[in-house]
């Protein structure tokens, strides 16, 4: 399969079937003039030494791989790797697009930041990069999330963001993106630094694109360590960026095989899940054509996950595509399974994985004993834990 390119996708804003920008007028000339910076910016040598730069200085990348040896022995079969984005700073993958949107704000002579959260991760991401370059910064969240994920919320604040706890709906993730993309609507000058790769055009690319670092990386440290590839690479999918990340530097690798994980909750035949891959179909959210998760009037369904940076009714229109194509194979965990994960994890390898990471280790535990003592599994762990101590010790009450 020859994967499309950054370039063109950003250009002609589709992967496949999937993707486009279907917005309110009001946006067409803020989204087009992104667009535009965006291609500038990522063929200009300069931007790209001073993003790397604070890669390097800043994030601390490039970010680790382990093997899980003790859970290798636990286990039995393969052997299992760890693309260590907890380390990052601020602790999980979504410094990376944060600061590589910031860069382009910065560029574009913007000075005001609106963003979107659910698991608090990239509302502390941008809030980071926003304090780092001088920039005002409001964070939508969804109440329920401000409530179950209080430490990041703090945190945000701490780092000078405002954040905006939004009620309606759900009051999860889909809605704080509603309560966001309004609030860009309002105020089209600001630059809205969206986390995931979702949304409309010129998003989904521009996401990947400043994701694609963990794929690379990854790619060349496996390469280094065991003088070859993985034999099947893992991570969780919610709007899909820690994932597209990773598989962006192994899609033309036939050998290796891909797999996305998202959240069946409380199981699949219970409705309540954020399977959007495993059981939804075509449609429209957000200003973009995708899978999505649908109700019987055939707007965006309520979903549910344990797992706040989960719980979002569609997804990341590049998954769509690499699902129709037959390139990645998307699965699903319950919320038990990712919480046994996480808990192994922990007393194994003295690791605490975030809720959203222990999905894709909750496949690696069933994957793993399945597979040849020399066959690699690699798991991007797209962030640490502590955001979801308050919510996993409530649990274990």
């Amino acid at each position: 399969m020859t994967v499309t390119t950054v370039d063109n996708a950003a250009k002609k804003g589709y992967y496949g079937a999937f993707g486009g920008r279907f917005v309110p007028e009001s946006l067409e000339r803020p989204l087009e003039e992104l667009s535009e910076a965006f291609l500038d910016a990522a063929s200009d040598p300069e931007f790209e030494r001073e993003y790397m730069r604070l890669m390097r200085e800043y994030v601390g990348r490039p970010s680790a791989i382990t093997e899980c040896l003790n859970l290798e022995d636990k286990l039995g079969g393969g052997r299992l790797f760890l693309k260590r984005e907890d380390l990052n700073h601020t602790g999980a993958h979504k410094i990376n697009n944060a600061i590589g949107q910031a860069l382009l704000a910065k560029r574009m002579g913007k000075t005001r930041l609106i963003a979107e959260t659910g698991a608090g991760m990239h509302g502390t991401a941008s809030a980071t990069v926003a304090a780092l370059m001088g920039m005002e910064c409001v964070v939508y969240m969804g109440a329920v999330d401000v409530a179950r994920q209080a430490p990041n919320v703090s945190r945000m604040k701490l780092l000078g963001a405002k954040v905006v706890s939004v009620t309606q709906g759900q009051g999860v993730l889909k809605d704080a993106v509603d309560a966001a993309l309004n609030a860009y609507v309002e105020d089209p000058e600001a630059f809205y630094l969206l986390g995931s790769a979702v949304g409309p055009a010129p998003y989904p690319s521009m996401v990947r694109h400043f994701q694609s670092i963990i794929g690379k990386e990854a790619r060349q440290q496996i390469l280094d360590r065991e003088g070859r590839l993985p034999d099947e690479i893992v991570a969780c999918v919610g709007g899909g960026s820690n994932a597209i990340g990773l598989f962006s530097g192994f899609l033309d690798d036939a050998s290796v095989a891909i797999t996305g994980v998202e959240p069946a909750g409380k199981g699949l035949e219970t409705g309540e899940h954020a399977a959007t891959l495993v059981v939804g179909s075509p449609g429209m959210i957000h200003g973009f054509k995708s899978y999505v998760l649908t109700d019987e009037n055939g707007d965006p369904a309520p979903v549910y996950s344990i797992s706040a940076g989960l719980d979002y009714p569609g997804v990341g229109p590049e998954h769509s595509y690499l699902k129709d194509s037959g390139r990645a194979t998307y699965v699903a965990v319950t919320d038990e399974e990712a919480l046994d994960a996480f808990h192994l994890l922990c007393r194994t390898e003295g690791i605490i994985p975030a809720l959203e990471s222990s999905h894709a280790l909750a496949y690696a535990i069933k994957r793993l004993p399945r597979m040849g003592s020399d066959e690699i599994l690699l798991v991007n762990l797209s962030g640490r834990g502590d955001k979801d101590m308050d919510q996993i010790m409530a649990l274990e009450k």
